[in-house]
């Protein structure tokens, strides 16, 4: 059967990522009204394991003709992993999110799969995404380098630090001012660097602590600030200030277009001078990045 695809839209950049059980379709259908960049249908952690086949068909059903909507699978080294694969692909989500990779190879292993399922589909080569959550397993702390340049279906990076405490056996992963303890900040930080060699999305994780508004504002802010281009958000509540968060301000905007307007204006030049300062390369860049950054809203 032919899959019907949305439009190339749906692979853009985003602000905030709303995990959705894919289990309950009440939770899909509220999702999709909340604003939120791109959903995120799980079929791992949120869904116990009798209640799988069922969410996967929902889910599949769900994504049929709709935009910017991916799906969170179990570990490719799972049989529940193919079966996800098979009852999604074909509705043509925008990607798969990808658990508790140790590697690169891992999302090499989750395109191959996936190369089959669209050629199966009619799909066109290429189209479904991949967004790995690349801090889960200590081990993969030691692998970031190898997502550089291995898998041209990667989109994103984003980390965890519930799964990576628990692979140590740490009692928490914040201080009790709610901040992250360094070890997971370090893991943070990794993941920042690797998506930035690998020249793909940084995706910050979820702020697990739902009803602390305030607490939310300032890790969106900060996540902005740090480089990260979006958010993982697991409550509804959560997607207006991520989404804001994630938009540059006026003031912003305005330099940024002085800034490529006069590089615009010295053709080969490395260096321009604005407002008594000297600005280069890495300067228009960030403003390019900026000026992306505020169409999205």
């Amino acid at each position: 059967m032919q899959a019907v695809c949305a439009d190339d839209e749906k692979t853009r950049v985003s602000r905030s990522y709303l995990f959705v059980p894919a289990d309950s379709e009440k939770k899909m259908d509220k999702a999709g009204g909340v604003g939120a960049d791109a959903l995120i249908l799980d079929l791992e952690d949120s869904v116990a394991p009798d209640a799988r086949p069922a969410a996967r068909q929902l889910a599949a059903e769900y994504l049929r003709g709709k935009d910017n909507i991916w799906v969170r699978i179990n570990p490719i080294d799972t049989a529940d992993a193919e079966l996800d694969l098979e009852a999604v692909i074909a509705s043509c989500p925008a990607g798969i999110i990808l658990p508790k990779p140790r590697h690169a190879r891992d999302a090499v292993k989750l395109s191959e799969r996936i190369d089959v399922l669209e050629n199966h589909h009619g799909i066109e080569h290429g189209r479904v995404k991949i967004i790995a959550l690349c801090t889960e397993h200590p081990e993969a702390l030691f692998t970031l380098h190898s997502y550089v340049g291995m898998v041209p279906r990667l989109a994103g990076l984003s980390w965890g630090a519930e799964d990576l405490a628990a692979a140590v056996g740490a009692s928490t992963n914040r201080t009790t001012k709610g901040e992250w303890l360094p070890q997971y900040e370090m893991a943070r930080s990794m993941c920042l660097f690797a998506a930035a060699a690998a020249e793909v999305a940084a995706i910050d994780t979820v702020f697990t602590d739902f009803r602390n508004h305030e607490g939310l504002l300032r890790y969106a802010a900060n996540a902005r600030r740090d480089g990260f281009s979006g958010m993982l958000a697991i409550h509804p509540a959560q997607v207006e200030a991520i989404n804001a968060a994630f938009l540059p301000t006026d003031g912003e905007i305005e330099h940024a277009q002085r800034i490529v307007e006069l590089f615009e204006q010295n053709p080969g030049a490395g260096t321009v001078g604005l407002d008594g300062k000297m600005i280069d390369r890495p300067h228009l860049i960030q403003a390019q990045r900026i000026l992306q950054q505020a169409k999205r809203g």
